[in-house]
């Protein structure tokens, strides 16, 4: 068959056939290497299998003795064949016995056999197994063979994938590709999701490998790549994105690989041995992504996720969609897998149907974490090639305090994370049953338990949690969602909707904190070394000052007859403060002047999350009416650890003595002054936090929806003077011993506290 492009498609549509046959799987497999064989000129076609326990074993052959089928078993990296799989990459040897890694395996007959051609079989850049063709004779394989063989191993792939082999194998030693899977990764929001994978950009489907028409079909690669090119320029320089920026950086990338000529030849050639475009696009993509997965270069890998969409976005343009796909048909247990995915894109599912997230990023502190945990849904991401490792409709369980995930589960796996699951429902019950109680300790200290809010979505949980308003409304959620600017009409709406969700309960909201890593979609964006040092939240709107007023104003309106409370974020001293509460001012000054309706009470309050503010507490509550603590920011400004790195942001203890004498820094600050002081921040969340907290002196906490329960539950056991007894003491004079969270645990332990 070498020079002739006839070959390889004959082999194609014979393979088609075959494949439609209504045969046992043993059958087809031993059909499919005698049809390779006899269109190679070989005189060995061996499939081997990837088994769950990392073995390959021989499946079937042609040239080889029949009998080492299912007997001849390879380890990861043994011989040959075990080198292709590990490799993900074609070999092809002239004389193969000669190669240190030859392995030699009596029970097959292969030692007569010198030339040696081997291929992985890889589905979404995953090794399912490897393709072999070997000859007598001291052949080189040709180029051309190589790709063909490539081709024929896309077919194979489909058919392990689909699990068509399982009957074939014995127990423990399945075909690798429809194994159980346990991953490990980030919990990003508490709870269980047992359900189904849904993708939230399905894969393209390619259901037509074989091309009828050849020149037709590079005809129809090189108008894709022409459209696919314009689409990326004219979204460069059309001005609907900024001139710097994150995704003017993606889109220079995608550019940069569309003009590849390397890419384009490799997908001409794939169409040459008779693939059709699209099968082109995704032999050469599984390919490309075998090879990267395994660099250890985070550069190369991280070009990996641009080079994925930019096939997407190919075979899209090649099947006449010009959008992702959406996942059609949502099942009742949605298990939602993404490399990553906006706030928006996740409040678009039917909430009663999703029951967990799984992504490939996310951090969490990220804001997709935030919404999710917003609405309760269990979360872990840092889980590399996420997407790649699912298909759709697996049963996949997501734990998000572990950051466990469990696909395709075993039957005891499911049982346990089931009963794991109607456990945490009967808790959820006992939690409940606490929603009108009141969260007063054990020796009577009174504790307003508060909520963290900041999308419509969140409101009734004010009712469902009984709690005790909302101590931090994060305003940007709205901007960040939204497909362009907010008018200030509407964001007066959301505002006045949530002052009237809450009813007679407090509503703290805190103006914009945007900018750093928070960037809209809609706005230019700067590159900035340190975002979250840089140009963000109060700096940004005192910048700006149209920004902020508008934001004020829209408050102001909608807080009309009644109370408001509202904060600023990222102060860094006083006096920045100063020229923010000038702003409300200006704008009250402008509404009277104007006829409207003020609030009946209004008070102004900054956010402490700046070390810097810690040393001029008393000049601060002189001109502030209360003080809310940012603990998410204030620990990794105080221990310079950005919170978003997973390398360093957990090297230190947010229950360490430094991070809870700068809190009781505060809380005493604030009693001297008579002024009110809160704290909202995933500490606040985390019950031995809370019984840290009480035991500094805090009396109003905020937590996220989920919290609620637990917080309250342990906040009504606890006696707050006895907690005071036990740690402020040390607390002063630590002695050199920093063991804090050791001595809260083993207190927590001594008073019968469920921390």
């Amino acid at each position: 068959m070498r020079g002739s492009l006839g070959g390889p498609r004959v082999l194609l549509r014979r393979l088609r056939e075959v494949m439609a046959e209504p045969v046992s799987a043993q059958d087809r497999l031993d059909k499919i290497v005698v049809l390779i064989a006899a269109n190679m000129v070989a005189e060995v076609c061996s499939v081997y299998v990837l088994r769950v326990d990392g073995t390959l074993e021989l499946y079937a052959t042609e040239g080889l003795n029949r009998s080492a089928v299912h007997q001849t078993v390879m380890r990861a990296g043994e011989g040959l064949v075990g080198l292709v799989a590990q490799d993900a990459k074609p070999l092809s040897l002239s004389n193969a016995q000669a190669h240190p890694a030859f392995a030699f395996k009596p029970e097959t007959g292969e030692e007569v056999y010198h030339s040696f051609l081997g291929v992985p079989v890889l589905r979404a850049g995953n090794t399912l197994g490897v393709l072999v063709v070997q000859n007598r004779a001291h052949r080189t394989y040709s180029e051309e063979e190589i790709e063909a063989l490539q081709t024929t191993a896309m077919v194979l792939a489909e058919m392990i994938a689909s699990g068509e082999l399982s009957a074939l194998a014995r127990p423990g030693a399945e075909p690798a590709a429809r194994r159980s899977l346990h991953l490990s990764g980030l919990g990003l929001c508490d709870g269980i999701g047992l359900g189904h994978v849904v993708l939230h950009e399905p894969r393209v489907v390619v259901t037509n490998f074989i091309a009828e028409d050849i020149v037709r079909e590079v005809a129809r690669l090189d108008d894709a790549v022409d459209a696919l090119r314009a689409s990326i320029d004219s979204m460069l320089d059309g001005g609907d994105i900024g001139s710097v920026g994150e995704h003017r950086d993606v889109l220079e990338t995608y550019r940069m690989f569309a003009h590849d000529r390397g890419w384009l030849h490799r997908l001409r050639e794939a169409v040459l041995t008779g693939l059709t475009a699209e099968a082109a696009v995704e032999r050469v993509q599984s390919d490309t992504r075998a090879r990267m997965m395994r660099q250890s270069d985070p550069f190369l890998r991280e070009r990996l996720h641009d080079l994925d969409d930019l096939a997407h976005r190919l075979m899209r343009q090649l099947m006449g969609r010009t959008h992702a796909p959406k996942p059609e048909g949502l099942p009742k247990d949605a298990v939602i897998v993404a490399r990553n995915m906006s706030p928006a894109a996740l409040l678009d599912y039917d909430r009663s149907r999703v029951r967990g997230l799984l992504l490939e990023e996310g951090g969490p502190m990220s804001h997709i974490a935030i919404v999710a945990r917003a609405i309760g849904v269990p979360t872990v991401g840092q889980i590399p090639n996420a997407a790649g490792l699912v298909d759709p409709g697996d049963a996949i369980i997501v734990d998000g305090a572990s950051g466990e995930v469990h696909v395709r589960p075993q039957a005891d796996v499911q049982a346990a994370y089931a009963e794991k699951a109607r456990l945490r429902a009967r808790k959820q019950k006992q939690f409940a049953a606490l929603r009108d109680k009141p969260c007063i300790t054990r020796d009577g200290e009174h504790v307003a338990l508060n909520i963290n809010a900041g999308l419509l979505v969140d409101l009734p949980h004010i009712a469902e949690t009984g709690a005790a308003g909302i101590g931090l409304f994060r305003t940007e959620l709205q901007f960040m969602v939204a497909a362009s600017f907010p008018r200030a009409g509407e964001q007066e709406k959301l505002y006045r909707a949530v002052l009237d969700a809450a009813g007679d309960r407090p509503v703290t909201f805190r103006t914009l904190d945007i900018g750093g890593d928070k960037v809209l979609p809609y706005m230019r964006s700067f590159d900035e070394e340190n975002p979250a040092l840089g140009w963000r939240a109060i700096r940004l709107g005192l910048d700006r000052p149209g920004l902020l007023r508008s934001q004020v104003r829209a408050m102001l309106k909608a807080a009309a007859g009644r109370d408001l409370r509202l904060m600023f974020p990222m102060v860094a001293d006083v006096a920045e403060f100063v020229r923010a509460r000038s702003i409300v001012e200006r704008e009250l000054t402008h509404l009277r002047r104007h006829g409207y309706l003020l609030p009946d009470q209004l008070q102004v309050g900054v956010m402490v999350e700046v070390p810097s503010l810690l040393f001029e507490l008393d000049e601060l509550l002189e001109h502030t009416d209360f003080v809310s603590v940012g603990t998410n920011d204030l620990i990794q400004f105080l221990y310079a650890v950005d919170r978003g790195n997973t390398r360093v942001s957990d090297r230190f203890d947010p229950l360490s003595v430094p991070v809870l004498r700068a809190l009781k820094r505060i809380v005493d600050a604030g009693k001297a002054h008579g002024k009110t002081v809160t704290l909202c921040g995933e500490l606040a969340s985390q019950p031995l936090g809370a019984v840290a907290l009480i035991a500094l002196g805090f009396r109003s906490l905020s937590v996220s929806v989920t919290a609620v329960g637990p917080v309250k539950a342990i906040l009504r056991q606890l006696d707050a003077g006895r907690a005071a007894g036990h740690i402020l003491p040390w607390l002063e004079n630590s002695g050199g011993d920093m063991q804090l969270r050791q001595r809260l645990l083993a207190f927590a332990a001594a008073e019968s506290l469920s921390v």
